[in-house]
């Protein structure tokens, strides 16, 4: 269990934001988030939607269906997130 769980309880919404936040600097798909983090494609899916909305995380479009994520390291938000996310693992590990 890590820092993230111990205090937030391990969910689906936070096992894809934590997987995006350590490999922030490489665009993933879907499917590459479901393998890394064990969640089926559909949970993927439905949690990375909200992400996506509040600007958190960048979603580019690679023709009709496939779909790039990316945090998206412009936002305010984001840069607050990866910052408690590094804070937090200094101090409970």
């Amino acid at each position: 269990m890590d820092s993230m769980e111990k205090i937030f309880g391990k969910t689906a919404q936070m096992t894809v934001l934590k997987n995006l936040i350590e490999n922030q600097n490489e665009p993933t798909y879907l499917s590459g988030i479901a393998q890394e983090t064990g969640l089926s494609h559909a949970s993927v899916s439905r949690v990375i939607a909200p992400l996506v909305s509040s600007g958190v995380v960048q979603e580019k479009m690679l023709g009709k269906q496939v779909r790039l994520f990316q945090l998206n390291t412009e936002s305010e938000a984001t840069s607050a997130i990866v910052n408690f996310y590094s804070k937090i693992n200094q101090m409970v590990n």
